[in-house]
């Protein structure tokens, strides 16, 4: 296994550069394996990027499609009783849920094997989805398509995400982006799905339907994910508190906090935005789809070019491009054109945290203390993602229109760009 500094720009960092980064944590710093143990870059590696890939598709492209639901509840106001802030809380509850189980999957993880974790999460994800389809409160809602729903993409999701970079050294990037992209397809596919299934079936057969899809699908994939944990000889830790006492890896923070901030925004807000601007349910629901299908396109695009040009500078790059997209087309996106013109462009470069995130911890860090600094990465995140849409339909509700929720989206964007653009320049003085 490559020493860290070996690891992506590794021609650009000197010697006292790598000595810094390991003295972070001594007892858990990088050691040179013996060419056995070396990831294989590929092979069998590429099937797990594909399985994660089906499996990111049908837990966080269920996610995604939580725009569409989220749209018909507030259009038709559903439980009379329900705020729309509550509405918003209910996909937030998802999220929030997931990022809090990370230690929990990754010690599930480690002691029982990744098979049997993420079997875990197949079964709450699917009882999640046909619970929720016997809702009759809102209060069901929180508990059903909120907690139990994290629960299980909580399961799937944190176990997958490190163990797609432990087959791959040069192309890890890419190998990242391919898995990521199934977040991206499964929202495009599952937004056109899902609002096509409650206006034909119904709101409750929809659930059902997704349910079943859910397990038959998960089930499959998860048969053929396999780990490296052993060869990689990753650190038997959930949480690697002793990152905090870098720098970078705080600045690593700052980027992801700002993203995710502006992020859930766009995913959870565009296709109620459409209707607002005077779109049919299925033309929002298609603008919803389309920028996923943005992000699929775009996530193993810029794992490819992180791969090749340098993971720091093209994250920081793509991250400020969806900012100032957003402040330059979504403002004046207001009608069907110019809103899928908008969803198309900005998708491509608004998922790219997903696709880079463990791949720059790896690249900081080294591959053995991934799973313990992303269980933190994780967790820094749960406000932002616990909040953001929330924050988004308050300046709505007061101000009266989107402006200022799409003013914060783009600036929120720009602000973790500069976090990465720090590190950029902190690596190289």
């Amino acid at each position: 296994m490559a020493t860290t500094a070996n690891l992506g720009e590794s021609s650009t960092h000197s010697a006292d550069e790598t000595k810094d980064s390991i003295q972070v944590c001594p007892a858990t710093a990088d050691r040179t394996d013996s060419p056995h143990d070396a990831p294989p870059d590929g092979g069998y590696g590429w099937v797990c990027a594909v399985a994660a890939a089906v499996v990111n598709a049908h837990s966080w492209g269920f996610n995604s499609a939580y725009a569409v639901f989220l749209a018909y509840y507030l259009k038709n106001n559903i439980f009379p009783s329900a705020s729309r802030l509550e509405y918003a809380f209910v996909g937030s509850l998802s999220l929030t849920t997931m990022f809090l189980l990370s230690p929990v999957a990754t010690i599930s993880t480690q002691r029982y094997g990744i098979q049997r974790t993420m079997f875990v999460g197949v079964i709450l994800e699917s009882a999640s989805l046909i619970a929720a389809s016997f809702a009759s409160q809102i209060w069901h809602l929180f508990l059903t398509q909120g907690v139990l729903f994290g629960m299980g993409m909580g399961m799937l999701f944190i176990p997958v995400a490190s163990v797609v970079p432990q087959w791959f050294t040069s192309k890890r990037s890419l190998a990242s982006g391919v898995s990521l992209s199934g977040a991206g397809l499964g929202g495009f596919v599952y937004s056109l799905v899902t609002e096509a299934m409650i206006r034909n079936i119904g709101l409750s057969w929809a659930f059902r339907v997704l349910g079943l899809l859910a397990f038959i699908v998960n089930t499959t994939c998860v048969l053929l994910i396999r780990d490296r944990n052993k060869k990689v000889k990753v650190a038997n830790v959930a949480i690697d508190i002793a990152l905090f006492k870098s720098t970078q890896f705080n600045l690593l923070i700052g980027f992801s906090f700002f993203t995710i901030l502006g992020y859930f925004i766009l995913v959870y807000s565009l296709a109620n935005y459409g209707e607002e601007v005077g779109l049919s349910s299925s033309q929002a629901s298609l603008v919803s789809g389309v920028l996923n299908l943005g992000q699929a396109i775009g996530r193993p695009l810029i794992g490819y070019f992180s791969d090749k040009v340098g993971r720091i500078n093209i994250a920081g790059f793509t991250t400020f491009l969806a900012g100032v997209i957003c402040l330059a087309v979504w403002i004046n996106a207001e009608n069907y054109g110019v809103l899928m013109f908008f969803a198309i462009f900005e998708g491509l470069f608004a998922g790219n945290f997903w696709a880079t995130i463990a791949p720059l911890v790896a690249e900081v860090f080294g591959l053995e203390r991934v799973s313990g600094g992303m269980n933190i990465v994780w967790l820094c995140i749960l406000i932002p993602a616990t909040f953001s849409e929330p924050i988004a339909l308050e300046l709505t509700i007061t101000t009266g229109n989107y402006l200022s929720a799409q003013l914060f989206a783009g600036f929120m964007y720009i602000a973790a760009s500069v976090f990465l653009a720090i590190l950029w320049f902190q690596r190289r003085s």
